[in-house]
């Protein structure tokens, strides 16, 4: 992630990051079985990351109704940005394009051509997507030393965000390097999990108007938050590589970062800032740390009255007990209101000692 897919686009940056600062934003153990099919699954699709990035997510295209798909985006961009903002944003965001690191320029490229629709609002609606995961993650270690990792995923543009999500194996020479749930059109990940490595879950932290965040990334040549995970999942090896990786790499936004391994004591909560880490909360079993619980504010801090999941989540997990912590007592955890709320589009359970038991469900608050 070198300069030089930067430094022939600063004059752009400039002239955002002048534009922008004068705008202001419009309101094993023992039970690792996947929960019940209560709610229905989202599509299962491959990418080939043999394929060239400009052509790899063809296949699942071919999965939508591409009038929808239009629809859709049309209606997040603007809900998103003002009008106003969009038409100025717009022709320098499609020069940007060629600005950004492989293969997320060329992906963006190739599913928005293939849509004849225009590349830098391709770019738009992916920087957009960065900064409304107001969501819930727990990392959780059974007491034969087993991690679990679960989340929901809590969005705005709930109606539509349900018809797009997808679970994608991302293949590598036929076999499946890493996993993630992701809306189709949205090239970065929030839940991932690199089989018998790790996991990793995103929360947003005080994200701030996304298009400030994007100034941060295309002025200071850091990445989107959802990209990192995606890469630590391509490129780390190992639980402790794709900690460091989450918790040094700059980024565009403030986010808490969950990750769990597959051994005893591999789990923590990492609390980013855009420069580097601002705390890391490990899991600690014999100090009856065997779970950490994030949503969207710093666990040394007390949550507000009106968006407490935290508290809930808490109690039903020591209700449940760490003896009979699995991947279905995860998902009734995450079942419970209001840690599942009206605005929670998924919920996916998962753990990178059982790469086979990834499970997602689109939800419905009944």
């Amino acid at each position: 992630m070198g300069s030089r897919w930067w430094g022939s686009c600063a004059w752009l940056f400039i002239f955002i990051f002048s534009f922008l600062l004068t705008c202001e934003a419009e309101p094993q153990t023992r039970d690792p079985s996947p929960p019940p099919p209560l709610d229905p699954e989202p599509w299962p699709c491959n990418v080939s990351l043999d394929s060239p990035p400009e052509q790899r997510w063809d296949p699942v295209l071919k999965r939508f109704d591409p009038a929808f798909l239009r629809f859709a985006f049309a209606r997040i961009l603007q809900e998103s940005i003002p009008k106003w903002v969009h038409a100025i944003i717009r022709p320098i965001a499609e020069e940007i394009v060629s600005c950004v690191p492989q293969p997320f320029a060329g992906e963006i490229r190739g599913l928005f051509k293939a849509l004849d629709l225009n590349v830098g609002d391709g770019l738009l609606l992916n920087l957009a997507y960065e900064s409304s995961a107001f969501c819930t993650s727990i990392i959780a270690q059974d007491s034969n030393g087993t991690i679990y990792h679960g989340r929901n995923m809590d969005y705005a543009f709930v109606d539509i965000l349900r018809n797009l999500t997808i679970d994608v194996n991302f293949l590598k020479d036929g076999q499946v390097k890493f996993r993630g749930t992701t809306f189709m059109g949205y090239v970065g990940l929030w839940t991932g999990q690199r089989p018998h490595k790790f996991t990793i879950s995103g929360d947003e932290r005080d994200a701030g108007n996304w298009w400030e965040n994007a100034i941060a990334a295309f002025f200071n040549r850091n990445l989107p938050v959802s990209w990192l995970i995606r890469i630590a999942l391509s490129e780390a090896e190992d639980f402790e590589a794709a900690a460091l990786m989450l918790a040094n790499t700059p980024i565009i936004a403030n986010v808490y970062y969950i990750i769990g391994g597959t051994t005893p004591k591999e789990g923590a909560v990492i609390t980013r800032k855009r420069s580097g880490p601002v705390d890391i909360w490990p899991l600690d079993p014999l100090s009856g740390g065997w779970y950490r619980v994030e949503t969207n504010y710093d666990h040394w801090t007390t949550p507000p009255p009106s968006d407490d999941r935290r508290t809930p989540a808490i109690k039903a997990l020591n209700a449940t007990g760490q003896e009979n912590i699995n991947l279905e007592s995860l998902y009734k955890i995450l079942s419970e209101q209001p840690v599942l709320n009206k605005d929670t589009i998924y919920t996916t359970v998962m753990s990178a000692a059982y790469p086979d038991k990834y499970t997602t469900r689109i939800r419905t608050l009944k």
